[in-house]
């Protein structure tokens, strides 16, 4: 009783308030993540993303991988976005970023578009917000 209780109160607790100067920080760096891709920006998306980024998608059960992932590096998604795979345009942009919760120097933050959903894990790094994990979903098309 006790464990499903605390289970309760820890599902409900809101997340700390988040300073204005930082959650713009983080959504500046989301949608310096989302635009670039959406206008085939590769510097845009590059300066987003941490060097050693791990991104990854769940591929669930697979021939080759119990609890399979598709994993993608930096280079990979500058790449992407070099050759133009989500360019849109601009008129056609229906995006959003949503910062769901900040600890010191780590921050959570929801992407959306309508091809994807992702979940970053972002670190401030002197003054700047850069995405260090990435997990995406592809929506059904």
């Amino acid at each position: 009783m006790m464990n499903l209780m605390l289970a309760a109160s820890v599902a409900t607790a809101a997340p700390a308030s988040i300073e204005p100067e930082t959650r713009a920080a983080l959504e500046a760096t989301c949608l310096d993540y989302l635009d670039g891709q959406l206008e085939g920006n590769p510097e845009r998306v590059a300066r987003s993303l941490h060097p050693d980024l791990a991104k990854r998608r769940v591929l669930g059960d697979t021939p080759d991988e119990r609890l399979g992932l598709r994993r993608m590096t930096r280079d990979e998604l500058v790449d992407l976005t070099r050759e133009g795979v989500l360019k849109t345009p601009k008129e056609q942009w229906n995006r959003s970023c949503k910062v769901l919760d900040v600890a010191g120097d780590a921050a959570v933050v929801r992407a959306e578009t309508p091809w994807f959903v992702d979940f970053f894990h972002m670190g401030r790094f002197g003054d700047r917000w850069i995405i260090v994990n990435a997990l995406w979903y592809s929506k059904p098309r």
